[in-house]
């Protein structure tokens, strides 16, 4: 199949699987006139980047996670550079996480000194009107 048909089937628009092949995820054969050529093969696995690019991997992380995919959820065989690239991503979403909880908390803090103090307007949000200049 070619490429819009790929896309068409995958829901992946062309533009992001040739993003894909720039990233060493996908291979396409090429017809005699140049043409990028698809199989069977090429739609699932364009399926699996999806499901990993929705678990937060990224290109780079699939790339090197890939080989260890079958199947379209995909299921992922346990080889131990998959665990620990994935393991090292969950980290760095744990991290995420733990640096938005304390901006939420300290956005929190400040909602609720705002409202104790009242409702006094300043600055771009309820601009105290300017003094008129005097000429």
């Amino acid at each position: 199949m070619h490429i819009g048909e790929l896309s068409r089937r995958s829901g992946v628009k062309a533009h992001q699987l040739r993003y894909y092949e720039a990233q060493g995820l996908l291979a396409p054969g090429r017809t005699a006139a140049g043409y990028r050529r698809y199989d069977q093969a090429d739609l699932v696995k364009v399926t699996q980047i999806r499901h990993l690019l929705d678990a937060g991997l990224s290109t780079e992380d699939i790339a090197y996670l890939l080989p260890c995919a079958t199947g379209e959820a995909p299921e992922l065989v346990g080889c131990p550079e998959l665990l620990t690239a994935l393991r090292a991503r969950l980290r760095r979403v744990d991290d995420q996480i733990d640096t938005l909880t304390r901006s939420r908390e300290a956005l929190v803090r400040y909602i609720d000194d705002a409202e104790r103090v009242g409702a006094t307007t300043y600055g771009p949000f309820g601009a105290i009107p300017a003094e008129p200049a005097h000429a």
